[in-house]
């Protein structure tokens, strides 16, 4: 290749870089999970920690929403079952399910779900306002919806979620 061919190279592709702009759009944390075969997500920021394994010791009279309490590094914290509130069937702690420990509404507890499928950085402009399809029952918890992995997520809101269980909602 001559010289001259080889700068024509060089000035074209700068010229051709002077186009990108580079846009730093703003992530949004989210841990996904499953309830069942639904996926659903949480704002990373309201998840202090996800617990693989964890003996949940059973409290008698409390509502079939609240699975017991655990012992975490000394704390106690409840273990709630998100499926009543969403309506969902409850299929037990199985081998792969995890708590998740959520802080929210002026509540700390942890949350039962049947699977953590990732923690991600997503684009704020990838997650979309939920359809108006959506279930009553749903339309005061979700914030959002967005396609992870060829599903449908429904981003929820935790501090919602909290309040209306400490209500009784649960």
């Amino acid at each position: 290749m001559s010289e001259t061919t080889l700068e024509q190279v060089l000035i074209q592709r700068r010229e051709a870089n002077k186009e990108i702009v580079n846009v730093d759009e703003p992530a949004v944390k989210l841990v996904i999970f499953e309830l069942g075969e639904q996926c659903f997500a949480f704002h990373g920021e309201r998840i202090r920690e996800i617990l693989a394994q964890a003996d949940v010791f059973f409290v008698p009279g409390c509502p079939p929403s609240l699975e017991g309490v655990i012992n975490v590094r000394g704390d106690i914290e409840s273990v709630i079952r998100p499926h009543e509130l969403l309506h969902l069937p409850d299929g037990g702690a199985g081998r792969n399910s995890s708590i998740l420990l959520g802080r929210g509404g002026g509540m700390s507890s942890g949350i039962r779900v049947d699977r953590v499928v990732d923690v991600v950085d997503v684009p704020h402009s990838s997650i979309q306002p939920p359809p108006a399809t959506l279930p009553e029952h749903m339309r005061t918890l979700v914030l959002g919806v967005l396609r992870f992995q060829e599903r449908p997520v429904a981003v929820l809101d935790l501090d919602k979620m909290f309040a209306d269980y400490a209500r009784g909602l649960g």
